[in-house]
């Protein structure tokens, strides 16, 4: 796949990408040239930007790659739709188009329900799967929308047809810099502003919200279809459970819809991006996991 210069933000050693990928321009970045590949999927507000201080530790072990997905980061936001089965579809293509599968699917964020769908639809794509900080509809999303009850207003008002292409451009830097990543991230932050300048600069683009009001809309239009898919194909292959400040939110969710093996890991003095907070804890957990897996 040819390789393209960096729209943004980069890290050395990474090779970026920019493919036609089920109709829509997905761009996605790689590292590493040997071991099994392991395939990284952002959450929001998010891009694979996020994974960047934990790409080079798994590289060392593994093939990685990390995906932009549709209406985010640097990969197009004109496609007719931004669903899950749509992103479930470019993931799949995307590891046949690159010879990956199976791969390591690690899934963080709102992201996890393209995860488990992949994971259940094409599980011959899927060695194993790692959920951080997520969960599903029917499992626990709900609950983030549930304002009276501890969950948050940004879950309807993201998950609302066009309100934030309507209302968000132009404020991408309050609502992301000083209010999103001051509510997400624990005490000690440790994420720098040049990483939230990266996600300002791609949630500023043109169109740049409609992949987010897709996912979110997921929970509002899911009428129980995760729950029917999960009790009629339930993960077989092992699954990892990776909680920060939300714990045991992961772990209960994928408790739920795991047939096979179910691994759990806590990583304290975090927030809920973890791949962002932690990486180096994060990189620990997973190869363990993976090395485990493979043996």
């Amino acid at each position: 796949m040819p390789v393209v210069e960096p729209l943004g933000a980069t890290v050395p050693g990474v090779a970026h990408h920019l493919d036609e990928i089920n109709g829509v321009p997905l761009h996605h970045v790689t590292a590493g040239d040997a071991g099994t590949p392991v395939l990284l999927i952002h959450g929001w507000p998010e891009t694979w930007y996020a994974f960047h201080r934990l790409i080079p530790l798994l590289a060392d072990h593994h093939r990685v790659i990390a995906v932009d997905l549709r209406g985010f980061g640097d990969s197009g936001t004109d496609a007719p739709a931004y669903d899950q089965a749509s992103h479930v579809q470019d993931l799949h293509l995307l590891v046949e188009r690159l010879d990956l599968g199976p791969v390591h699917l690690v899934c963080q964020d709102i992201s996890g329900g393209i995860g488990f769908r992949l994971a259940s639809t094409h599980p011959e794509d899927v060695l194993s799967l790692t959920g951080i900080e997520t969960t599903l509809a029917g499992f626990g999303f709900e609950l983030l929308a549930d304002v009276l009850h501890g969950g948050s207003w940004h879950v309807s008002f993201l998950g609302t047809p066009g309100i934030a292409s309507l209302l968000l451009p132009g404020r991408e830097r309050e609502l992301i810099a000083e209010w999103a990543y001051p509510l997400m991230t624990g005490p000690a932050g440790g994420i720098d502003p040049g990483t939230i300048e990266e996600f300002v600069r791609t949630y500023s683009r043109d169109d740049a919200w409609r992949g987010t009001e897709g996912l979110y809309r997921e929970l509002f239009v899911d009428e129980g279809a995760t729950r029917a898919l999960a009790e009629e194909h339930p993960l077989t292959m092992p699954v990892l459970a990776v909680d920060g400040v939300n714990r045991p939110f992961t772990a209960n969710t994928f408790g739920q819809v795991v047939a096979g093996e179910l691994s759990a890991v806590v990583i304290d003095d975090v927030g809920h991006l973890v791949a962002q907070e932690a990486p180096e804890a994060l990189a620990e957990a997973l190869l363990h996991f993976i090395s485990g897996v493979e043996r």
